[in-house]
């Protein structure tokens, strides 16, 4: 039997390699499959992200009042941004109007128009809305209105005379929310200004009137003057009187002119007291209606080495009690000049049968009092003077009720028994904005009072000349070669391969 050969090993079958189409329908799936992802993750994060305001003031952060009539808003809006991009203020006011396009709930458009490199569209702006654009400034329409914000609105200066002012607090939000209101509602609040009763000096009382004018343009208001002795009554138009740091008396006339107005179902009156006029007409009117100017002047007086020191110029502080001011709390406010103290009949019986309610609004620091004898060098303390607490200013509601819908119907004044809140060479950014939380109170614009200006701050770091050469290691050798490293390592790896 022949010798039977070994079995020999049968050489395992090539695997078919898979068709050319299936590779090519494989790869095709798994690029749509991926592009499906990308798209659906960015889509996402589009419609549903955090955002967070790390800057030091919460500059890109809007108040909860703003919000609060963004979330309510009726109209569509658009809002033009019509900025040169060197302005200094470019960037704040670009990053706060797409706030304002986030929080509208799609009823807030933005456009963004630079008047130097956009000449065609700003043309075609100016032609639109009938406005110059000659200088920068953001533009609101709803309808048929229009509102221009210039940049100077938009920003305080130092104080001073000078051409070059730095720029030291931006008030954005306030300004494109008084215009958004301001073109949402069309109608535009009317005050009055009662003339013709003298004032500390002519300055001063152009100071005021201007200064009125101007929270007029921001506010949403129009200031027209009056004299109370040329009519017959106060105007039905009239949403508030401005009696401010007169220096004579109204006449038996105009008080019961004032008070026919006061009576009224929708009053406001904003009256700034000059302790050293002749009002005493004025001062019995506020008396009947819970608050009595004292007739003193409130300060502080000490002896010193240097001899009798007496200080007329107060620190305040803001009452936490009052909503319309309670923002301001954080701040203390200064009122120069002099100022008297107020005596405030809160818990007086008749005042509550009238539904009458008053409260303090401004306090005095504990150190000062209230001097009957302040032409004295050196006053003192004593039986006849008012002693802390001193009230400055205080708040009068007439018809408030606890239903908050029904309170918009109540006539309310203001009265601060200072003359100089206003004044163009001493007014601070808290003062004004104590001014136009009272307008806009008087106006039943609660939605409008809290907004404040935010400081303006530049930062400067100082480096060392071994610091600087630090910076330059790193970002110019060491984080470069890094990259160039993990490179290299790669590029051999695959050579290798």
């Amino acid at each position: 039997m022949p010798d039977s050969e070994p079995p020999q090993e049968t050489a395992a079958a090539p695997r078919e390699m898979p068709k050319r189409y299936g590779i090519g329908m494989n790869v095709f799936i798994q690029v749509v499959l991926a592009l499906a992802l990308f798209v659906g993750i960015n889509r996402l994060s589009y419609r549903h992200y955090w955002r967070w305001d790390l800057s030091p003031g919460q500059e890109y952060t809007l108040s909860q009042d703003t919000l609060n009539y963004l979330s309510h808003l009726s109209r569509d809006v658009q809002i033009y941004i019509v900025f040169g991009r060197d302005s200094k203020v470019y960037g704040e006011v670009q990053s706060l109007s797409e706030e304002y396009r986030l929080h509208g709930r799609q009823r807030i458009k933005i456009r963004s128009i630079d008047p130097v490199r956009d000449i065609e569209r700003a043309e075609q702006l100016k032609a639109d809305t009938g406005l110059s654009l000659a200088q920068n400034g953001v533009l609101l329409r709803c309808g048929n209105n229009k509102r221009f914000i210039t940049e100077e609105e938009l920003v305080i200066r130092e104080s001073g005379t000078s051409t070059n002012r730095q720029i030291i607090e931006f008030r954005g939000e306030d300004a494109i929310s008084s215009a958004l209101i301001s073109v949402v509602e069309g109608r535009v609040r009317r005050f009055y200004y009662v003339v013709g009763k003298g004032s500390r000096s002519e300055t001063s009382l152009s100071d005021a009137y201007n200064a009125a004018l101007d929270l007029g343009r921001q506010q949403n208001f129009e200031i027209v003057s009056i004299n109370l002795s040329e009519v017959s009554k106060v105007p039905a138009d009239a949403d508030g009187l401005l009696l401010l740091g007169a220096r004579y008396d109204l006449s038996e006339r105009e008080i019961v002119m004032l008070d026919e107005y006061w009576k009224r179902k929708r009053a406001g009156l904003f009256i700034m007291l000059d302790p050293g006029g002749e009002t005493a007409r004025l001062s019995a009117f506020l008396a009947l209606n819970g608050v009595r100017p004292r007739g003193d002047r409130v300060l502080v007086a000490e002896s010193t080495s240097t001899g009798a020191k007496k200080e007329f110029s107060v620190q305040a502080e803001f009452m936490k009690e009052v909503p319309f001011i309670r923002h301001l709390t954080s701040s203390s406010i200064t009122l120069v000049g002099q100022s008297e103290s107020l005596d405030l009949r809160s818990d007086d019986p008749a005042l509550r049968e009238q539904s009458i309610n008053v409260l303090p609004l401004l306090r005095a620091s504990p150190r000062y009092w209230g001097e009957s004898q302040f032409l004295e060098e050196l006053p003192v303390v004593d039986e006849k003077d008012t002693v802390p607490p001193i009230y400055l200013s205080a708040s009068i509601e007439r018809g408030a009720v606890e239903d908050e819908s029904l309170r918009a119907e109540s006539s309310r004044m203001v009265v601060v028994s200072n003359s100089t809140l206003l004044d163009k060479q001493t007014m601070l950014a808290v003062g004004r904005d104590f001014v136009a939380a009272g307008l806009n109170w008087l106006m039943a614009r609660e939605s409008r009072i809290g907004i404040t200006a935010k400081p303006k701050r530049s930062y400067r770091i100082q480096l060392t000349s071994r610091q600087h050469e630090l910076i330059f290691w790193v970002t110019s050798i060491t984080l470069p070669g890094i990259v160039l490293g993990f490179g290299f390592m790669i590029w051999a790896g695959r050579r290798a391969a």
